[in-house]
């Protein structure tokens, strides 16, 4: 089966049921093998530019052409069987809209599977409903049972926990946004409270006293799109705001960069290591400490 994958989790979902996908999106780099096959859409947005800048770009494409353009050429060349979509973010990756029309116009026969994830759930449905789509129904539920297994295991673990401290996730800096979808339901998961976004719910800009008042104590800090290193470039967007020395979680030295761009925003199957990363940042106590390339302390960054 030809199959096209048009966001990074997609991607990683079909290798992981042992297929390789004939083209990617644009941003598909994992597995290391997703970075040789051909791009089928373009972003109108320059990735390596500031948060605001990125912003201000983002809020540009949409009242034009949007944000992403399929590659039609690469798309008819490649002649797919299956093309995987998203209809959660359309900042985020091209939206299945798009990529319906440009199946239809082209005359492809090729179907769209869209995938929409808000939770763990959706993401395990998901993984089901590409292996059925892709003829690896048994693989798929042997890995959504992995999964699940490791996400008992957090559960079970963070359970021991004497104190449920305040978490807050934040996945842009200008402005700042606090991060929805999953994350709301992992960082409870983990053993923290999540009080500033429900789960499920959209990320949405935030104002700053907002999260001063909340006042965090355990606080993550992965811009969607950034992996640590520019992360910490545009850090000064954050830590320059009134106040945020004065956080409960900076003065405590429980503040932290996460990799957004691998882990904390990418909704594959990595989104179990996000949960085990997060929850030994809520509990260092009783979880192993995650890796430095997907985590650093934010007070190591600073200096």
């Amino acid at each position: 089966m030809r199959v096209v994958t048009l966001l990074p989790s997609a991607t990683e979902i079909v290798y992981a049921l042992g297929v390789e996908p004939v083209g990617v999106s644009h941003e598909c780099d994992y597995p290391p093998a997703a970075r040789e096959r051909p791009s089928v859409n373009r972003s109108r947005v320059d990735p390596d530019a500031s948060s605001a800048e990125i912003n201000e770009q983002v809020a540009a494409a949409e009242e034009g052409d949007g944000v992403y353009a399929v590659d039609r050429e690469t798309l008819a060349e490649l002649d797919p069987d299956l093309v995987v979509t998203q209809g959660v973010c359309d900042v985020c990756a091209v939206d299945h809209v798009l990529v319906a029309e440009a199946v239809e116009e082209l005359g492809l026969d090729a179907e769209v599977l869209t995938l929409d994830i808000h939770s763990l759930d959706d993401l395990f449905e998901s993984i089901h409903r590409v292996g059925s789509a892709v003829g690896r129904d048994e693989r798929a539920a042997g890995l959504v049972a992995d999964l699940r297994d490791r996400v008992a295991a957090v559960e079970t673990t963070a359970a021991r926990a004497e104190t449920r401290p305040r978490v807050a996730v934040l996945d842009w800096l200008d402005p700042v946004m606090v991060a929805g979808h999953w994350v709301p339901e992992m960082a409870e998961t983990a053993g923290g409270r999540y009080e500033l976004e429900a789960a499920g719910a959209h990320s949405r800009p935030r104002e700053w006293e907002t999260v001063r008042e909340y006042d965090p104590e355990v606080l993550a800090v992965a811009p969607c799109g950034f992996d640590v290193a520019q992360t910490r470039e545009n850090l000064a967007d954050l830590t320059e705001r009134p106040g945020f020395d004065d956080l409960t979680a900076v003065r405590e030295g429980r503040a932290y960069l996460m990799d957004g761009h691998h882990y904390v925003n990418r909704s594959g199957p990595r989104l179990v290591d996000t949960l085990e990363f997060l929850a030994a940042l809520v509990h260092p106590d009783l979880f192993e400490a995650p890796p430095r390339d997907a985590v650093a302390e934010l007070g190591t960054v600073r200096a």
